[in-house]
């Protein structure tokens, strides 16, 4: 299904936070494309987890086991890698992202912001909604912690990475400034930029991943480039065109397979590099 660009503006309303579900499915719908009510192509914008799985939790290739663990915070020999979701918690998509990141041979770990609150609660929408509650500065130094958790524990070598997506890529910005000398390689996918003052404490090179339409997001780059360059902070950026904002997520039609595969493979070239 071919799907009109007004409903891709539509649902990025609503994957944000800016509208509820209720209020996209109506805007769709009230949308015609080839005189068909667009509420079809709405429909099929929402996740498919089931589906996207490309790596099964018991899959023998490695060990897979959910952890809990406080806020605040923890060798070995694997390299580490911390896995931030987007704005509705850690659901199926960024469960088995973290998996593709441990058959790569890294210590994966995926927090669940939402754990004050019980944990993704199954659904999309709920955990947007209780993320948008939470108090984000304590969220961003849940994660936080979690990048240090992980970095100490006994299996980790010491080396940490951090990858994220929408949210999350903007907490891997936020986290390289954070951490500054303690992390050690960054990868944001279509992230909000750092703080323009905060650009100089970063020490760990950027791999950032943008989508060709995501206006919001690239919109920050310029000034974002500008400052990393002013810092030194080894950097490089790609777009890739045809995509829109979560062309990762291989759990809906945003999903675009070429991009969203390239961009997985430099992203374990880039740690595999980086983290060594």
């Amino acid at each position: 299904m071919e799907i009109d660009r007004r409903v891709f503006e539509l649902y990025d309303e609503y994957c944000h936070g800016r509208i509820d579900r209720r209020e996209f499915l109506a805007r769709a719908g009230a949308l015609t494309a080839a005189g068909v009510s667009a509420l079809a192509m709405a429909q099929a914008l929402l996740p498919r987890y089931a589906q996207a799985q490309t790596i099964s939790f018991t899959d023998e290739r490695m060990k897979a086991q959910y952890v809990n663990y406080p806020s605040p915070a923890g060798q070995g020999p694997f390299p580490s890698v911390l896995v931030i979701h987007e704005n509705r918690g850690l659901n199926p998509y960024i469960e088995d992202v973290a998996r593709r990141a441990a058959v790569e041979g890294f210590l994966a770990l995926a927090p669940d912001g939402l754990s004050p609150v019980g944990g993704y609660p199954g659904n999309d929408d709920d955990g947007r909604t209780l993320q948008a509650g939470l108090d984000q500065g304590k969220l961003r130094m849940d994660m936080l912690n979690s990048a240090r958790f992980l970095k100490s524990h006994k299996s980790s070598s010491g080396k940490l990475g951090v990858t994220g997506f929408c949210w999350g890529g903007g907490t891997t910005n936020f986290l390289a400034a954070a951490l500054g000398a303690e992390m050690h390689a960054g990868v944001p996918f279509y992230g909000a930029a750092a703080e323009t003052a905060d650009v100089a404490r970063i020490r760990a090179p950027l791999l950032i991943h943008y989508a060709e339409t995501d206006e919001r997001i690239n919109a920050m780059w310029p000034a974002f480039e500008a400052a990393l360059k002013a810092a030194r902070v080894p950097h490089q950026m790609y777009k890739y065109p045809g995509t829109q904002h979560g062309f990762h997520n291989n759990s809906t039609p945003r999903y675009n397979e070429a991009a969203a595969k390239l961009a997985w493979e430099r992203t374990i070239a880039f740690f595999k590099k980086n983290l060594a």
